[in-house]
C-alpha cells in the first residue's frame, strides 16, 4: 500500500537522521515464535525495524588476533548510541499512535547458547542488510561485518523488505584469522562451541569483560568492500 511505503520512508529519513547507516522493515511472522519474549509481545508485532550503525575503521586498525581495551570501549558505545536511537524510533512511533518496543543491541539473557531477546542478524537478514555469512555474522554488501545492530518491534503497518540471497561467493578473507579457527568452508559448518570457548578465554584473560573478539568482523569487507 502507498500510505504503507510512505511511512517506511519517513521512518527511514527519521533514523538517518539520528546517525543510522543501516535501515530495514522485515516481516517478522515466520520467526517470532523464536523469540525470548512473552507471548502478549510475541503475537502483537508483525514487523521489526532493523538499525545498524557503521564501525570505526581505525578502531579495527587496532585489532590483530583478540579484542583490545580500544575495541572493547568502542563496542560499548555503539550500543548505547543504537539503544538511544532505537528509544529514539520506538517514541516516534507511539506519537504516530503505534506500538514499538526497542530491544536492547547487546543483552545476552543465555552465554552458553549466545541467546538474547531475539537475533538482531536474523531479523537484520529479514530486513534486507545482509546474509548470514561464513562468520555466523551479518555480512552488508556494503560494509561487510563492520557494523552492530539493533531492533525495534512494531506493529505500525509498514512496507517489509525482501531478504538478501548469500552472497559471500568465493571469499574466505575471514578463515585463516580466526583464532578459534571456528569459521569453516560452508557457513552451516560454523563452530559455535569452538568460538565460545575462545570468547571466554579471552575474558578470562581480562582483554574484555564480555564474549566479543572482533577478528571475524576486521577481515569481513563484503561483496562491494573487496
Amino acid at each position: 500500500m502507498a500510505e504503507n511505503k510512505q511511512d517506511y520512508e519517513k521512518l527511514k529519513k527519521f533514523a538517518l537522521q539520528q546517525g543510522i547507516s543501516l535501515f530495514g522493515v522485515a516481516d517478522i511472522k515466520s520467526i517470532r515464535d523464536e523469540f525470548n519474549l512473552n507471548e502478549a509481545l510475541k503475537s502483537r508485532f508483525d514487523r521489526a525495524i532493523s538499525l545498524g550503525k557503521r564501525l570505526l575503521d581505525g578502531i579495527l586498525l587496532d585489532i590483530t588476533d583478540s579484542p583490545t581495551p580500544l575495541y572493547f570501549h568502542h563496542y560499548r558505545q555503539v550500543n548505547y548510541f543504537l539503544d538511544r536511537v532505537a528509544f529514539l524510533i520506538s517514541n516516534h512511533i507511539q506519537e504516530k499512535g503505534f506500538l514499538a518496543v526497542p530491544i536492547p543491541a547487546s543483552q545476552t539473557l543465555d552465554w552458553e547458547r549466545q541467546r538474547g531477546h531475539l537475533s538482531h542478524k536474523k531479523v537484520g537478514s529479514l530486513a534486507g542488510l545482509g546474509w548470514i555469512g561464513r562468520n555466523n555474522l551479518l555480512v552488508n554488501p556494503d560494509l561487510g561485518a563492520k557494523f552492530r545492530l539493533v531492533t525495534v518491534l512494531t506493529d505500525m503497518p509498514l512496507e517489509a523488505d525482501k531478504p538478501i540471497e548469500f552472497g559471500c561467493g568465493e571469499c574466505q578473507k575471514c578463515i585463516e584469522p580466526c583464532p578459534a579457527q571456528a569459521i569453516k568452508e560452508q557457513r552451516e559448518d560454523f563452530d559455535h562451541l569452538t568460538c565460545f570457548e575462545k570468547l571466554k578465554e579471552f575474558r578470562n584473560k581480562g582483554l574484555a569483560s564480555h564474549y566479543i573478539c572482533g577478528v571475524c568482523v576486521k577481515a569481513c569487507s563484503g561483496v562491494k568492500g573487496k
